[in-house]
């Protein structure tokens, strides 16, 4: 088990109190970066409600939209490469508050495309956006959780999933009234306008204890071997090993989010014959799942610790998507797909908390381009096995990567020396 080389220190440390204006700093800090994750979510959902309207606008084929929707992925995956350098050279809140204000702006792009070539191009830039802003804004949040000093991840990765589920529901909502491009205008300006609200306060509010946090590498609230510990320091090669397995870990997790969400209304619908309606209801049952867990996540983390809640978390997806993959009846079904939800919540998050502290915006980049990965590779996955064998065995696929998960948290644990 490592330890801190500096006990001493971090004990003094975390009987520090904070002053009354550094608390209303990073109160205002967490508030700020809270609605840079709901709008970023809200935005992404806006977008992927209206796809059908975008693919008859450019008049694409299934095949062509399929290419031109891989220019998202493509422009994100891409970005969040470079975006740990940028990060550090500028400062993530700088980075996220351009990043914001480039994904608001650019979600008009697909609205104004008239071929798939020009709406793969468009979505390519939006990704851009939407890769920056993800790797910026998680990496202000790992800054924000060291000056806290407690496992809140969870929390700013809720406000990302009520964000989606609100943008989802005013998207359907705005479908039969308004175009493409004025319900994507209106978003834009909602954009914006957070992202101007928002930019004062992340640009003026120093997160300098996060440095401290890091050096000594604890973090209160969190069991033994459950919490967030670098220790002694490790090599090179033994830090970025760890960073490896738990951006791996995050990559299982989103390919079960890519799985639910492109192919779960399909099972229903083909496998148990459900209305078209009720279809939707196993993404639905899993996106309300996921949120409300991210929301209780603080809470599991410091009574559980990080590796307990990964290998929980494991546990649940994997037998909740063998329910819903292999359940003839729909209520079974959807109590698979909502424990599924349930257990990819904060796999990511916590993923991403512990990249952060070990590896800094460098490492958060890492992670996230393997984890946003899992959405890539997620879905063509399904579908190719679907075609091989059946929708049934495939989604059986994503109990089999929680259970890949489970074992890399072990080998992951902040109990385990790296290097």
């Amino acid at each position: 088990m490592s330890v801190s080389p500096y006990p001493g220190f971090v004990q003094l440390l975390y009987k520090i109190p904070f002053s009354a204006t550094a608390r209303n700093g990073t109160s205002r800090a967490r508030a700020a970066i809270t609605a840079f994750f709901a709008m970023d979510g809200f935005v992404f959902a806006s977008w992927a409600v209206r796809i059908p309207a975008v693919k008859a606008a450019v008049g694409a084929s299934p095949a062509t939209l399929g290419i031109a929707l891989l220019g998202v992925s493509a422009g994100a995956i891409a970005t969040m490469a470079l975006t740990g350098a940028l990060c550090r050279r500028f400062g993530s809140a700088r980075v996220a508050v351009v990043s914001a204000a480039w994904l608001s702006l650019a979600l008009l792009l697909p609205a104004l495309a008239h071929s798939a070539a020009a709406l793969g191009l468009g979505l390519a830039v939006f990704g851009i956006g939407y890769g920056g802003l993800n790797v910026a804004m998680n990496s202000l949040a790992v800054d924000l959780v060291a000056v806290l000093r407690r496992p809140v991840m969870p929390s700013f990765h809720a406000a990302w999933s009520f964000g989606g589920l609100a943008g989802a529901a005013l998207g359907g909502l705005a479908a039969p009234a308004l175009t493409p491009l004025a319900h994507f205008s209106l978003v834009c300006l909602l954009g914006l306008a957070v992202t101007a609200g928002c930019a004062r306060t992340v640009l003026t509010t120093p997160l300098s204890a996060s440095a401290a946090a890091a050096a000594q590498g604890e973090m209160p609230g969190t069991p033994n071997g459950g919490g967030f510990h670098p220790g002694t320091p490790a090599s090179h090669s033994g830090l970025w090993r760890t960073v490896l397995l738990l951006g791996v870990i995050a990559l299982c997790s989103t390919y079960g989010e890519g799985a639910v969400s492109d192919w779960g209304a399909l099972h229903l619908r083909e496998d148990l014959g459900v209305a078209p309606g009720l279809a939707a209801a196993g993404y639905a049952a899993f996106a309300l799942a996921e949120a409300c867990g991210r929301l209780a996540g603080s809470t599991l983390l410091a009574r559980l610790g990080q590796t307990r809640v990964l290998v929980f978390g494991g546990v649940a997806t994997c037998a909740g998507m063998l329910a819903a993959a292999l359940s003839p009846v729909l209520p079974l079904a959807l109590a698979g797909f909502a424990l599924a939800g349930l257990g990819v919540a904060n796999a990511f998050p916590t993923a991403m908390a512990r990249v952060g502290i070990l590896a800094g915006p460098n490492g958060v980049a890492a992670a996230s381009t393997l984890g946003y990965a899992g959405f890539l590779l997620g879905p063509p996955t399904i579908g190719f096995l679907a075609t091989a064998m059946s929708l049934r065995f495939a989604l059986t696929t994503v109990s089999l990567l929680a259970l890949v998960a489970i074992a890399l948290a072990r080998h992951a644990s902040p109990g385990r020396r790296a290097g």
